[in-house]
């Protein structure tokens, strides 16, 4: 039995999308069906060991980061109606919180180095949270971006040799692909809210700027997948929830193909390949 959960795919698959698919299943009809986001990353974290308080590496800072983020969208909402800036607020949050992610990383740069990449590090964190957190009230569109964006975190993170990144991503991708099928099989949208968005925002965002830090993915590649949340606001097909849901992981998936196809060229030279 401890075989099949050591394997990576157990790990950053298997295991968090059936964990997500219950959490969803149990939480819909109290408008938390979210949680299932946080359930995956967690079930990852917690088979792969990663989860350590105080954490240190920048990697361990990503997951305290984002298993808090449920609290946060949980008290958003169930007990506040976000104002129009609530976004942006939290997006400068998160990105100030990617400035400690990569803290060794960056003190190791000279001057100049150090602030680019840090404004960089700031900017994709936090947009990518504020981002997600506008669609907070279109849950198919929530879900297909965190699908596609978790999925090209993994397929990016493997291609740089990040194998942590790469299943944490996966992971992600695992608990949105278990939110929207819920929704594909009751045949109506549920609530994604703060609580699933939230999580996938700060998740996604600091695990891109984990990535640039650790691996050899190259920041354009990073920044094409960031778009993600802007692609799935395209125009979806008047139809059923799976018919709506399939448009919004197209778009979103080729987003994330050509980030992948555009990452390989620059880590294949890195890596000398």
């Amino acid at each position: 039995m401890q075989e099949f959960f050591d394997n990576p795919v157990v790990q950053g698959g298997v295991a968090p999308f059936v964990v997500a698919l219950a959490v969803a299943f149990a939480f819909f009809a109290v408008r938390l069906g979210g949680l299932a986001l946080a359930a995956a990353l967690a079930t990852a974290a917690y088979l792969l060991g990663g989860v350590v308080f105080p954490p240190v590496s920048a990697q361990q800072k990503v997951l305290v980061i984002s298993l808090a983020m449920p609290v946060a969208g949980v008290l958003v909402d169930l007990a506040f109606k976000p104002a129009r800036s609530a976004g942006p607020l939290l997006g400068l949050v998160v990105g100030a919180l990617a400035l400690w992610v990569g803290i060794n990383v960056l003190k190791q740069k000279e001057l100049a180095a150090m602030l680019v990449t840090g404004a960089g590090l700031v900017a994709l964190a936090g947009w990518q949270t504020a981002a997600l957190f506008a669609l907070r009230d279109q849950p198919i569109r929530a879900g297909a971006a965190a699908l596609a964006l978790g999925l090209g975190i993994a397929v990016c993170a493997l291609l740089s040799a990040s194998g942590s990144y790469a299943l944490y991503g996966a992971s992600i991708g695992a608990g949105a692909g278990a939110f929207l099928l819920v929704q594909v099989l009751l045949g109506r949208s549920i609530a994604a809210g703060a609580t699933f968005t939230l999580v996938a925002g700060a998740a996604c965002g600091l695990l891109l700027t984990g990535a640039v830090l650790a691996s050899p993915l190259p920041w354009y590649a990073a920044a094409l997948l960031a778009l993600i949340p802007a692609v799935v606001r395209l125009p979806l097909p008047q139809g059923g929830v799976w018919l709506q849901a399939i448009a919004a992981c197209a778009y979103a998936g080729i987003a994330a193909l050509a980030a992948c196809l555009l990452a390989w060229p620059e880590v294949q030279q890195r890596l000398g390949l």
